[in-house]
């Protein structure tokens, strides 16, 4: 995993911090609005902020007095690939493991089914007379 990875898997793993992403999503906020509606003081938040800012997660911008944070972007698209990338190997081992599976269980010369029907003799259509 490249270090821009590391970063935003290890900033998504803190419960608080993965909150704030989800405030976020309705737009800008300030400190104290996010503060607000966590469990955690204005000092904590601060520094989760800090922490997902760094892991390029969220930007922030000062608007006067205010300083207004926001989703970034491109924040996820460093974890998007990740996981796909793992997902494509993961799901191309499995291919290729029922691929021999089927391979293994499959007989060395089919049996194909005869075109028409056979009849035992004594099977045969009667006719009446």
């Amino acid at each position: 995993m490249s270090n821009q990875t590391d970063a935003v898997f290890d900033a998504l793993g803190e419960p608080v911090r993965r909150r704030i992403l989800e405030l976020l999503h309705d737009g800008p906020t300030p400190v104290g609005q996010l503060a607000e509606r966590l469990p955690v003081g204005r000092p904590a938040v601060s520094k989760h902020l800090r922490i997902l800012s760094n892991a390029g997660l969220i930007e922030h911008h000062s608007v006067g007095t205010r300083n207004l944070y926001a989703l970034a972007p491109d924040g996820m698209a460093a974890a998007q690939q990740w996981l796909v990338r793992t997902w494509d190997t993961a799901l191309a081992a499995y291919a290729a493991e029922v691929s021999q599976h089927s391979q293994r269980q499959a007989p060395a010369h089919p049996r194909q089914a005869p075109a028409h029907p056979q009849h035992a003799p004594n099977d045969q259509p009667r006719s009446d007379p």
